[in-house]
C-alpha cells in the first residue's frame, strides 16, 4: 500500500498520500488498513477534492480523509 501510496496519477496525491502512509500504515488496524486499500481504489482527482475539502467525501471515507488531511497540513 505504501507503493500505491507513492506512485499515483497526479503528483499532488502522490505527495499527500506518501506523507500519510509514511507516518501511519504501520500503526494501522485490519480495518484501517481494508479502509485504507479501499480509498487507494478510488480517483486521484476525487481523492484530491475530498482531501482539500472542495467536495465532501463519500460517508465511509470521512474520518479517514479528515486524518489524511490533517496529517499533510503538519
Amino acid at each position: 500500500m505504501k507503493m500505491r501510496s507513492m506512485r499515483r496519477g497526479i503528483k499532488e496525491m502522490d505527495l499527500i498520500l506518501s506523507a500519510y502512509a509514511d507516518r501511519n500504515l504501520a500503526g494501522m488496524n485490519t480495518a484501517g488498513l481494508d479502509n485504507y486499500d479501499a480509498l487507494l481504489q478510488e480517483n486521484d482527482q476525487d481523492l484530491y477534492q475530498w482531501v482539500t475539502g472542495q467536495v465532501q467525501p463519500p460517508a465511509a471515507f470521512t474520518d479517514l480523509i479528515a486524518n489524511i488531511a490533517q496529517t499533510f497540513q503538519k
